[in-house]
Parts: C-alpha cells; structure tokens; sequence
C-alpha cells in the first residue's frame, strides 16, 4: 500500500493531466455510488464511495468545516483521505490525501463540462465565490479554453476577492473585481459558482446568449446558486445523475416546484465526453451542475496512482 502525499499528487498533475483522467474514466461503465453525510452544528462528515468496472474502487471520507479558511491560521474548509482498492483483488493499494485530491476532482470536473460545452472563443470569465476552490476552477477552465483573457470576480468580502485578484495578477492573469453581479453576469462568456449560498446568485434574466454557467457549490437539499431563469433559459447537463438529482438543492427546488422536470437534463458526463449530447449552437446558454461524487476522486486517484507507480 501506498502513501499519497499533496506533494506527491502535485508531482504528476496538472490541469490537463486531470481533465484526461476524468475524459477516460467517462469512457468506463458508470460507477456504482453510495454515500452518507452527518451533520454537526453545520459542519458536515461526508463518505462517498464508487465502484468503476474495469478500473478501481474507492472511498472517500471527509469533513466539511465551512468557518476554517476564517481561522488563523487558515484551514482548508474541506479535510480527508482517499482509500484506493485494487478493481481485480480488491485490496487497498493506495491511500491519498483527499484535499489535494479534491481540488484536482472539483475543477477537473468543471473544466471536462466546459470542454465539451462551452464555446471555443470565450473570453471572460466571472468567478463567483473567492474562497479555496475559486484559483483552482479558473486554472482548470484556462487549461481547456486558453482563449480566456480576463477573469471577473465576485465575492460578498472584499478581502477574499482581493487577494485572489492580485494572485491571478501575479501570474499576468488580467482580473477585475466587480461588485454589480447582473453586469458581471451579462459581460460574462463562461460563469463559474463556488459558494456555500442558498440564495441564488446568478439571475437567469442577466445572461447573455451563448454563455456556459458552472453550478460547483450546492451540495446539500438546501443549496442553489442559480435561479430558475436560468435554468429554464438554458440547456440543462450533469456530470452525474447519481449525485445531483434527488440530493442538490440547485435541481430538487426547481423539479419540486414544478419549474423544470427530470427530462429537462438532457445529459451526464458520460452522455457530453461520449458524445450523445452536447452543444448545438453557439447562441444556446449551457448549465452544467458540477455534483462531484467519489467517482471522480476514483478517477484521479487512479490516474495519481499509475502515474507514481515505479517512481
């Protein structure tokens, strides 16, 4: 059994490294799922667990602290470890360390959706939500359309927002904070959401024709970050049926009200990277809810794993 460090996860990925883990694991059969979440007065223990045929096993078990960033010194809001299984023999080969992990999942995630959805010319993209996923999505959405050249940022503290733009600054990224969130939304070709918000914040009517909107913070039956504007105006897409319907608020509001139904999702990743669905036009607004799921750290774990293997 092996010992993944971040250091080491670090050694062998890289945005498209992540993105490709993720195209070949969606070529695999789908994964079967089962998780369970506890709560604790508002922090949460998750274990998700996935079984890929064909390729591995695993589990992923981890806390969700979502006043730790505040502390000093900060902590990651999200902390745990990934166990990897042999798919053949079924013994542990790998244990990795799942925040490190989680980054290279989340963003991965996202950034496969907007490969296969967004248009290839876009050029602005507004980063909603300045906490510890926010660098990671705009590096990853980078890597597969490197035709974006300047980066809008909202969030509700200035300081967060602040100093993520003058990170994206450092590496001569062009960012701009912004504070009217319907104009950001309006300038905006690709939109990306990481908040622990259970308002929405993206209004459907602000959208502009052709935009693809990234949905990566509800989790929880409670959550939502768009509203139901734009989920009617837009072509609706998942990465996995699994983990979204039924368990996110950001669809189980809008189905249970009525708004949209099941049929309206016309596709998961499995569907967009094998190429059933996808865009058609290039004036269409896309929505892809990002739901995660051990699936996907099974994935990049595994592709970690190979990677690291005789190193």
């Amino acid at each position: 059994m092996r010992i993944v460090t971040g250091d080491d996860i670090r050694r062998v990925c890289s945005w498209p490294f992540a993105v490709e883990a993720l195209r070949a694991g969606h070529m695999m059969p789908p994964a079967d799922l089962r998780d369970s979440l506890v709560e604790n007065a508002g922090r949460k223990m998750l274990v998700r667990t996935a079984w890929i045929p064909g390729l591995a096993s695993g589990v992923k078990a981890v806390t969700i602290y979502p006043d730790n960033p505040s502390l000093t010194p900060p902590r990651p809001s999200v902390q745990g470890q990934v166990l990897l299984f042999d798919e053949a023999q079924g013994h542990v080969v790998a244990v990795l360390e799942g925040v490190d992990l989680t980054a290279w999942k989340t963003a991965g995630d996202s950034a496969l959706g907007a490969s296969c959805l967004a248009r290839p010319d876009v050029k602005t993209m507004l980063m909603i939500g300045a906490g510890s996923m926010a660098r990671p999505l705009i590096d990853a959405h980078r890597a597969v359309r490197p035709s974006l050249d300047q980066v809008l940022v909202w969030n509700r503290g200035q300081a967060r927002a602040e100093a993520l733009r003058q990170s994206l600054a450092e590496d001569g990224i062009a960012a701009e904070i912004v504070t009217d969130l319907d104009a950001a939304v309006g300038r905006a070709d690709l939109i990306s959401s990481a908040t622990m918000s259970t308002e929405p914040l993206i209004r459907g009517a602000a959208l502009k024709p052709g935009t693809h909107v990234d949905l990566v913070g509800a989790y929880t039956p409670a959550m939502r970050e768009a509203d139901d504007a734009a989920l009617t105006r837009g072509r609706l897409f998942v990465d996995s049926f699994a983990t979204t319907i039924g368990h996110i608020g950001e669809l189980m509001i809008p189905m249970q009200t009525g708004v949209i139904a099941r049929e309206d999702i016309e596709g998961d990743m499995h569907d967009l990277v094998q190429g059933r669905s996808g865009r058609q036009t290039p004036d269409e607004i896309t929505v892809f809810k990002n739901g995660g799921g051990a699936h996907l750290d099974v994935m990049i774990a595994h592709a970690v794993y190979q990677a690291l293997k005789g190193r």
